[in-house]
């Protein structure tokens, strides 16, 4: 995803001259490692990484998102970046049609561009959001939504407005399609990144539920 060019070029951090408090970073943090996974398998630096990251400490103990990131993490130090490859090539890639295929419209209508793909670019398009040049995924990847969620987090986009855009298009359909994903005889790796990504969306889920109550309290 890119910014609009009428909305100003975004960097790969905050916009220009705009903190962002630590807590939203760590939101925006995690939509980038999401988007990332879901676009590519992790390359042997990513995996590194991952296996010296820090554990998350979600306010309480036991937290699925915790166990999630922790299960990763492990996974992350002692696997070599072959085998997420060829998981993600079973499952995301084909010569013909993919096993799965991580887009909105499929999951809400059945169909591959379909109506809520149109509905994606009319609210992209307000928020100064298109799709990059040379991008193959569509607007309504999973990958390419978390990457807007990223996106909405950096600019200091309203809460209400990422609600809206969360509630719309990803909250009718991420469970389903991170079921499928875990469910597949191929998942291994990514059916810990399914964890991970259902884990911190219901966390995310539930803060705007909460939001909402708050405003209309």
């Amino acid at each position: 995803m890119r910014q609009s060019p009428t909305a100003g070029q975004l960097d790969a951090g905050a916009s220009a001259g705009m903190a962002v408090e630590p807590e939203e970073q760590a939101r925006a943090d995690m939509y980038a490692l999401l988007a990332r996974m879901w676009l590519a398998a992790p390359d042997a630096p990513m995996l590194s990484t991952l296996a010296g990251a820090d554990a998350i400490v979600a306010g309480q103990s036991g937290h699925p998102l915790d166990r999630a990131w922790e299960r990763l993490v492990l996974a992350a130090g002692v696997m070599d970046a072959a085998a997420p490859a060829a998981e993600f090539d079973a499952l995301f890639i084909s010569v013909g049609t993919p096993k799965l295929n991580p887009y909105a419209s499929l999951y809400l209508t059945g169909f591959i561009n379909e109506k809520p793909l149109a509905a994606l670019r009319a609210d992209l398009a307000r928020l100064g959001l298109g799709r990059a040049p040379g991008q193959r995924e569509m607007e309504d990847h999973l990958a390419a939504l978390c990457e807007a969620m990223r996106l909405m987090i950096t600019n200091a986009t309203p809460l209400a407005r990422q609600r809206q855009f969360f509630e719309t298009h990803l909250a009718p359909w991420y469970r389903r399609c991170l079921n499928d994903i875990r469910a597949a005889p191929e998942a291994n790796f990514y059916r810990l990144v399914a964890d991970l990504a259902e884990a911190f969306l219901d966390v995310e889920a539930a803060a705007f539920a909460l939001d909402d109550a708050c405003e209309a309290a």
